[in-house]
């Protein structure tokens, strides 16, 4: 077994549970032993934000240093390389470029260097505009931070690995089973022998139910309402952002050799539109970042009136959006107008023009947001109180780039269900 998965399997091993894509927790079997489980509300697995992301590798330089997230995504990273190496899934360490396209930059820029250098990123070095062409022959720019440890994977592959390595393990992935209610059972199952050894009932929107003795709830965009179920507190609510991205026509992706990302502006989680190139030859650019009218938005018209109305009532929406009008304004322009699109990508590459593109795949992002309208940057846990808040671990936010970082997330979550199950 790959050490880091150690840490996937041995939290479900200690905690007798499941591991979901919506839940994890330990169900009885008719052996009587403890059969661990993964289960969905969806037909299959990398549905949502795994299957729809943008397959980058990220190195770590963007957070702060010492902190939890930096730390998980050099360590992720690292894991990640050697797991794709161990089971054969095709990668790319092409590098990434973070270009400084006007003056005012500058400084951001090398704040952002040495910020990398204190992650303990290695390679990383700061490269004038002679050394920008030789990497990128069609990219412009003033300076650039040269991070070649970046690289692209597709995560469907690795997710769908994990999901081997878990049956292998012991493991079941249930699938199709949209989790309605989480609760103590109120008596023992048909007098079986088990007794009360499974006390938790999750229950779906078909009446079926499955019995567990732990249960880890990782469910993405429906963290905050899992949790509720289980008697939680709803906060930090779930508020979806949608990210569109464009595509280049097959015939100009010779423009785009690595990544291509802008200096980020450090009041968003959002890293702003970047050329990426993917496993299969082809160049994603964008993402945009706007409000989704549905938590399963993938569509510029998908609407849902109750998650409409649960954004506006229950999270801090409002608060956000009028702290940053102007931001939303350009993102939602740039989303309806191609051409304004166009016109931030060529201050990076000149040569595009709008009929080089095409629109292309969007992903929705689960974004936290407490009550005052801040993002919520960092990991939040959440249990409950009493005998169900014994038995119950919800991850109520993982953070980008939680894709990088899920091997070492995993083992921190299994570390986490030791600490509170007292396992």
């Amino acid at each position: 077994m790959v050490p880091a998965l150690r840490y996937l399997v041995g939290a479900c091993g200690r905690a007798r549970g499941c591991f979901a894509g919506s839940f994890l927790g330990a169900c009885g079997s008719a052996s009587g032993r403890p059969r661990p489980l993964c289960g969905g509300g969806h037909s299959a697995s990398t549905v949502h934000q795994t299957g729809h992301n943008s397959g980058v590798i990220h190195s770590g330089i963007y957070y702060k240093p010492e902190s939890l997230k930096a730390k998980l995504c050099v360590q992720g990273a690292a894991l990640l390389y050697e797991y794709c190496q161990q089971k054969g899934i095709s990668y790319k360490q092409c590098g990434k470029l973070i270009v400084a396209v006007e003056q005012e930059e500058i400084p951001r820029l090398q704040a952002l260097y040495e910020r990398g250098l204190q992650n303990g990123i290695q390679g990383l070095r700061l490269i004038q505009q002679e050394d920008i062409k030789k990497k990128e022959p069609y990219c412009r720019g003033l300076m650039a931070i040269d991070c070649p440890h970046t690289g692209i994977v597709d995560y469907r592959q690795v997710a769908l690995s994990f999901a081997q390595d878990f049956q292998e393990a012991g493991g079941s992935v249930l699938t199709n089973f949209e989790v309605k209610d989480i609760e103590m059972a109120k008596e023992s199952p048909s007098r079986s022998i088990d007794g009360m050894q499974y006390p938790i009932v999750i229950k779906n929107t078909k009446g079926e139910e499955i019995r567990c003795q732990y249960v880890v709830t990782c469910a993405g965009l429906y963290s905050d309402r899992i949790s509720e179920l289980s008697g939680c507190t709803p906060d930090p609510r779930i508020v979806p952002f949608r990210g569109d991205y464009l595509l280049l026509k097959p015939e100009k992706c010779y423009l785009v050799k690595g990544n291509i990302y802008p200096v980020p502006d450090s009041r968003f989680p959002f890293l702003g539109v970047h050329f990426t190139p993917r496993m299969d030859g082809s160049i994603w650019l964008g993402p945009n970042a706007v409000l989704a009218f549905k938590r399963e938005g993938y569509r510029p018209f998908d609407f849902s009136a109750t998650d409409v109305m649960d954004i506006i009532i229950n999270s801090g929406l409002i608060k956000l959006a009028s702290q940053n009008f102007s931001y939303g304004v350009t993102e939602m322009y740039k989303a309806c107008f191609l051409g304004a699109t166009v016109k931030y990508l060529q201050k990076f590459i000149p040569e595009i023009t709008v009929s080089d593109i095409l629109r292309g795949p969007a992903g929705v992002r689960a974004q936290a947001l407490d009550r005052d309208g801040n993002l919520v940057e960092d990991f939040v846990f959440d249990a409950g109180v009493g005998n169900i808040g014994n038995r119950v671990l919800h991850v109520r936010n993982a953070p980008s780039p939680a894709a990088t970082s899920s091997l070492a997330i995993s083992g921190m979550i299994a570390d986490e269900v030791q600490q509170r199950f007292e396992l």
